[in-house]
């Protein structure tokens, strides 16, 4: 694609004072510009996305989650209960 792009470039700019079949010089600015912005970004996601050694490294360095450390964990249900049923003995004993 920017082979192709590259020898229309060529032969349309020799022509120095005449209008090509695209338009004027800005025409194939326009062209060129917008080959690059398509090419580029395909010839980046291919160099890098094809190598899965690269995607290990850029993605690898990175913790994208991090959890706070493990805490002690809130009593269940059944314990909250359990403590309520002793709490109310101690309170009818006293």
């Amino acid at each position: 694609c920017l082979i192709l792009l590259l020898l229309v470039l060529v032969f349309v700019g020799d022509r120095k004072d005449t209008m090509s079949s695209l338009g004027t010089s800005k025409g194939i600015l326009e062209i060129a510009k917008f080959g690059v912005y398509v090419t580029v970004p395909i010839i980046l996601m291919y160099t890098f996305a094809n190598n899965p050694g690269n995607l290990r490294k850029f993605m690898g360095n990175r913790s994208y989650i991090e959890y706070p450390p493990e805490a002690e964990r809130p009593p269940s249900p059944e314990e909250i209960r359990e403590l309520a049923r002793e709490m109310a003995r101690k309170r009818n004993l006293v």
